[in-house]
Order: C-alpha cells, then sequence, then structure tokens
C-alpha cells in the first residue's frame, strides 16, 4: 500500500514546484526605502541571511496581499499570490514616483521549490551543502537561494535554466506533491495567503501577523500603518485566525456562522484545502468571543457543516 502523505512527511521528505506562485521583483538603490514605505514589515532588516513575511495595505489598514522576501543579486523579491500579482505589481508600482526603484515580473526568471518533511534539512544540504540553524534564515549556493522557512520546510530558488536537472535531482531524494499538498502544509503552518476572495477583508492581526512575525509595530510609517497601529495599541482585536477542520469542502473567502451571532457571520475562511487523512483543513479568521463560548461553528449558515478547531503550531491569544 502507498505511504500517505503525513507518513512520509514523518519519515522522508516531498517537494513541490512553486513556479505557480507569482514573483515581483524590486531593483534599484531606493528598493528598501520604497518597500519600508509600503509593507508592514520592516524591510531594513531584509539581508543576505534573512528573509521575512510582510503584507501590503490599503489606506484603511486591510490587507491587500502578503509576501515572501528575500534579497538575492541586487534585487529583492516578493513571492504572493499569482492571481494578484498583475494588480499588486501595478499598484505598488504607482507608489515609485521619483525613486530610484524598477519593478518586473520575475516569474520566468527563477524556479521555486518548496521542500518539507523529517529529512527536509537532509535534502537541502545533500543537494546545496548549506545547513540553516534558524528559521527564516536563506543562504545562497552558487546562482541557488536557500530558504528555511521552519524546521521541517525550506524553499529553494535556482536560476529557471536549471529546472530540469534540479527536479530531476530532487527525485533521487523526496517525493514529489502538488501545489495543492503544499498548500495544505502552508495552512497547518498557520501562514495564510492573501488571495481574490479575501482582499480587503482583514486587517494584519486579525491574521496572527504578529504571532508570525509578518508586521513590525516599531519601523514607522507606512501604507495603512495608523488604523494597524491604532488596532495594536488602542483597540481590542475582536477577531483571530484559527485551524479549522471540516467533511466538508471550504474554499477562501466561505463565511462561518455561529448560533450566538443572532444570522451574523463570525467569521471567514482564509485558505482552504484537502487533507491527506479526508476532510478539509483551512485557516479562518473567527470571532474569539465565539470561540471562547465554545459555541458550534457552521460553515456558510447556521444549518451548514459543523467546524471543529485544530491546534496551530503557535499559541493565538
Amino acid at each position: 500500500m502507498a505511504q500517505s502523505l503525513t507518513e512520509i512527511l514523518a519519515t522522508q521528505a516531498v517537494y513541490a514546484d512553486l513556479s505557480d506562485t507569482g514573483l515581483i521583483a524590486f531593483q534599484g538603490d531606493d528598493t528598501t526605502a520604497f518597500l519600508q514605505g509600503q509593507l508592514t514589515n520592516d524591510a531594513r532588516q531584509l539581508s543576505q541571511r534573512r528573509v521575512q513575511y510582510s503584507g501590503f495595505c490599503s489606506p484603511k489598514g486591510r490587507l491587500l496581499g502578503n509576501f515572501l522576501l528575500w534579497q538575492h543579486a541586487g534585487s529583492t523579491y516578493l513571492q504572493l499570490a499569482a492571481e494578484l500579482q498583475p494588480v499588486l505589481q501595478k499598484r505598488l508600482s504607482m507608489y515609485i514616483l521619483r525613486s530610484r526603484v524598477k519593478a518586473r515580473d520575475a516569474r520566468e526568471e527563477w524556479l521555486r521549490v518548496g521542500i518539507a518533511g523529517h529529512n527536509a534539512a537532509g535534502v537541502v544540504k545533500t543537494l546545496t551543502g548549506c545547513a540553516l540553524d534558524a528559521d527564516m534564515q536563506t543562504a545562497e549556493a552558487g546562482q541557488m537561494s536557500v530558504i528555511r522557512l521552519a524546521s521541517e520546510r525550506y524553499q529553494l530558488i535556482a536560476p529557471a535554466a536549471d529546472r530540469d536537472g534540479l527536479l530531476a535531482e530532487l527525485t533521487q531524494h523526496a517525493s514529489v506533491i502538488d501545489m495543492n499538498q503544499w498548500q495544505w502544509l502552508e495552512i497547518r503552518a498557520g501562514i495564510p495567503t492573501i488571495v481574490a476572495a479575501t482582499q480587503e477583508q482583514f486587517v494584519p492581526q486579525m491574521v496572527n501577523f504578529d504571532l508570525t512575525n509578518s508586521v513590525n509595530f516599531q519601523k514607522g510609517c507606512y501604507t495603512g500603518q495608523e488604523i494597524v497601529a491604532r488596532t495594536q495599541y488602542l483597540g481590542k482585536l475582536k477577531r483571530r485566525m484559527y485551524l479549522v477542520h471540516s467533511d466538508a469542502t471550504m474554499a477562501a473567502g466561505d463565511e462561518i456562522y455561529s448560533p450566538e451571532m443572532e444570522g451574523q457571520a463570525m467569521g471567514m475562511v482564509v485558505n482552504a484545502q484537502p487533507a491527506p487523512a479526508g476532510g478539509w483543513d483551512a485557516l479562518a479568521v473567527l470571532q474569539i468571543s465565539s470561540v471562547a463560548s465554545g459555541q458550534p461553528l457552521h460553515l456558510q449558515s447556521l444549518e451548514g457543516a459543523l467546524l471543529t478547531l485544530q491546534d496551530l503550531p503557535y499559541a493565538v491569544s
């Protein structure tokens, strides 16, 4: 009998071609200062050794998109949901004005591969010689970049010309999975991806940006910063992101209901994917008071499928 994904992850490694995600490159002397004025995290902390998660907000502090950022060969790269790249690349470019920065579509320049599982670090070391000892750390191996997202999740970035050779070598050391399965791993890790269905639905804290080091409250001004800071220091956060499971199919943007909300939606699915053992796992932003009350959670209506809460790898407070 073939091993399940969870069984493979427990003892071996898997890899996924991530080339279907979006990728914007920014290059120029003012790149860091420009991104510092637009994104939620402190772009000055990016380096040849450090990567980061970040977001781009509307003036009302609602997330328009989010990114994994890294630097390589004079450019800063923003990886995001592919469906959002055209509009966000255009919108960010509108703010460049006289800054010495240029934005470009970098999807065809680089092969991006995710590697996960108990032996992920071993596979990375075999392929690149790199051994990273901290999360969100990066190193270079020739023209390749290696990112440690977590102890058992990595990303490799290699020139597109090396695609066939690298994927062939990976098949010798890891089992291939598809993009949906990789996104399931991201869901289980509590890392959200803003997509078209969830644009402008959440302030960063609702999707746990403050718990995943995706927002910096000391960095100074950026688009939407005043609302984000007010939520952090003056307001009371009413919604947080949780991991949920259901036997029913879920999709980003689906609303979630609970009896005490008197017919009003109390939450929304952020991302969802089929779970290897059956059913669906999802990240969902939920009313904190409803979760605390222990009331049942239903998908799309009070008569909808039940949702059960699961544990994220970090504490949700």
